[in-house]
């Protein structure tokens, strides 16, 4: 029975990625990749020669159901995304979704996802939260940041650097500036950081400040 396997890769510090995904890379005889550019160096510093196929965000649509029938003619294949665990705020949902319609088996491997250790170093309750991915861009944007005023488990999303600022600045005018917030920037690497403050601190730090790298933002719960 063919299989999709979602292997997970290092969102900064290569060190991170487990000795099962590197079996996994090493046997599978075919693997789809978010960008084949970034996969293909990772594959190159494990010394890995595999080969590559795109399934990415400008593709998805047009060749799901190719990538369908090339996973029905192996024994098993991969899924990987730039970095992390494929699927989360990717498209590698869709082909998930379209694997288990047509009774293809998915397997998930453990592994590095951004949003955990942010979560977990917070210092905000982790027992429970709700996991918002990216806010839209435009259409619908002010109705969801607004309904997160009211929500009293710890909000995670993810955000651009190069929105960040914007983002901060919609929040302290849709809820309340004084809610406590964290900005995490660079998971995994060498400049990892975390910003701690209430909205309007952090809207202020970063309207002077520069973002770089993938942030994730966490707001706490609101009490009331």
């Amino acid at each position: 029975m063919p299989r999709l396997i979602l292997v997970p890769t290092p969102i900064g510090n290569l060190e991170d990625i487990t000795l099962r995904s590197l079996r996994i890379l090493q046997e599978t005889p075919l693997i789809f990749a978010e960008d084949t550019r970034v996969t293909n160096k990772l594959l190159n510093h494990f010394e890995i020669k595999k080969k590559v196929l795109a399934f990415h965000a400008h593709n998805e649509h047009r060749f799901l159901e190719k990538t369908v029938e090339l996973i029905q003619q192996h024994e098993f294949c991969v899924l990987v995304s730039d970095a992390g665990t494929p699927g989360i705020s990717d498209p590698g949902f869709l082909l998930v979704r379209a694997c288990v319609q047509a009774g293809i088996e998915v397997e998930c491997l453990p592994g590095p996802t951004a949003f955990v250790p942010a979560l977990v170093a917070s210092g905000f309750p982790c027992d429970k939260f709700v996991f918002e991915g990216f806010l839209p861009h435009k259409k619908g944007r002010q109705t969801r940041i607004q309904a997160l005023a009211q929500e009293n488990r710890t909000v995670v999303l993810y955000e651009s650097p190069h929105r960040i600022a914007k983002t901060l600045n919609q929040m302290c005018e849709w809820l309340d500036p004084q809610r406590e917030a964290c900005v995490v920037r660079e998971i995994s690497k060498k400049f990892e950081t975390y910003h701690r403050g209430t909205l309007a601190e952090l809207q202020s730090y970063f309207s002077q400040h520069e973002a770089k790298g993938e942030i994730v933002l966490l707001l706490k719960g609101n009490a009331e």
